[in-house]
């Protein structure tokens, strides 16, 4: 395999890791590469990045490459960050949203096992939305961070308390509780359809 497939690799396993990153081990072991090797690659895809024309970099912190955007670019990425919602949440946002409506105060872990896949880039986009907010933190090791809804949340929805929401139905088979989850998200997108 040439170079220019084993940036591409690369380029594509950062950018899944997303905020997590991946150390120089990792890179190792999935690409079958010395350290070296993976060295010698990804400092020559720093090099690529500093281009003009790239919007992105590769940084290094505490031994664990990542993705991030460009420092001269930030007023354009603050001015997205600030506008308010404007767009649908996707189906992961939405599904996450729903269990921390019902759940909370809930963590990433607990969001984690309910809906069996990672929940961060959800998690990280209702927070900036300020749809969730942080609202404590777990006693004991590691002081996970408990998340809930918002004020915002409660506007968007036209609750005027959390009790509003619908009642989830009790002791029925997994499959009329899709049906129920798939008809709750149907009334999100909805909803955020009809927002200005």
């Amino acid at each position: 395999m040439n170079i220019h497939n084993w940036k591409a690799i690369i380029e594509g396993l950062l950018f899944a890791a997303g905020d997590e990153g991946l150390t120089s081990k990792q890179f190792c072991s999935v690409l079958e590469l010395h350290a070296q090797t993976v060295d010698d690659i990804i400092n020559e895809m720093k090099l690529d990045y500093e281009s003009e024309s790239r919007g992105i970099r590769i940084i290094e912190i505490a031994g664990v490459y990542q993705l991030a955007t460009k420092k001269e670019h930030a007023p354009y990425f603050k001015k997205i960050m600030e506008t308010p919602m404007n767009n649908t949440l996707s189906q992961a946002a939405l599904e996450t949203l729903a269990i921390v409506a019902y759940k909370q105060p809930i963590t990433r872990a607990e969001i984690e096992d309910i809906r069996g896949v990672k929940t961060e880039r959800p998690i990280q986009t209702l927070v900036t939305k300020t749809i969730i907010k942080e609202v404590g933190r777990v006693e004991g090791t590691g002081r996970a961070i408990l998340y809930g809804t918002t004020k915002e949340f409660l506007d968007y929805f036209g609750l005027k308390s959390i009790e509003e929401l619908p009642k989830l139905p009790e002791n029925t088979s997994e499959e009329s509780v899709q049906e129920e989850a798939d008809l709750f998200f149907e009334k999100f997108v909805e909803a955020f359809e009809d927002l200005p």
